[in-house]
């Protein structure tokens, strides 16, 4: 049974103390390079609360040292450059139907939200499970700039409201459908045999 909040004792918030460097206390300030943030926090009644720690890693508690050397999880990739040869939009088959095609340093990229609207959607629970396997396969989707969605949009590849939209490669494309169809089979096959 959860107890109220109200019986719970409140715990006070107590500041760290102020954390000591050899080179902040034995070296005196330079003058010739730019001044740097002090560490420590301030003291008085104006005191603020925050975790120094933090600031010499990049997770919350993990030191970057014991951090292996990887590409950041959730970097968005830079739009694609906003040039005449990028923004020339087509239409072009696949599996029999129409979708919104741009070439971009000469590879034919397809328009994601259109391609998952007509042959996907049906297959996986939402737009957010296509980028969940896009992930675990490695597939890196490139993204619109301003121009290619506002094309998108008047050509009614995505809906009026959007304001971002990724383009996918025939090949990354297959790769997707692939995995979408295999994944729908594996789990029709357990709720029927399992």
């Amino acid at each position: 049974m959860a107890v109220p909040a109200a019986l719970i004792p409140p715990s006070p918030l107590v500041p760290p103390p102020p954390i000591s460097t050899p080179s902040a206390t034995t070296s005196p300030p330079s003058t010739t390079s730019s001044p740097s943030p002090s560490l420590a926090p301030p003291s008085g009644p104006g005191q603020t609360l925050f975790r120094s720690e933090l600031l010499a890693t990049s997770s919350p508690g993990i030191p970057t040292a014991a951090l292996p050397p990887s590409k950041p999880v959730y970097s968005t990739p830079s739009p694609v450059e906003n040039i005449p040869q990028n923004n020339e939009c087509k239409m072009v088959e696949l599996r029999g139907a129409k979708v919104a095609s741009f070439t971009v340093d000469g590879c034919e990229l397809i328009c994601l939200p259109q391609a998952f609207d007509l042959f996907l959607k049906h297959l996986v629970g939402g737009l957010h499970t296509v980028y969940t396997k896009l992930k675990r396969l490695e597939i890196t989707p490139v993204v619109c700039n301003v121009e290619q969605v506002r094309i998108l949009r008047g050509l009614g590849a995505i809906q009026p409201g959007v304001n971002r939209c990724k383009l996918i490669s025939r090949k990354d494309f297959e790769t997707l459908y692939n995995d979408c169809t295999n994944a729908r089979l594996v789990g029709s096959c357990v709720r029927h045999f399992g």
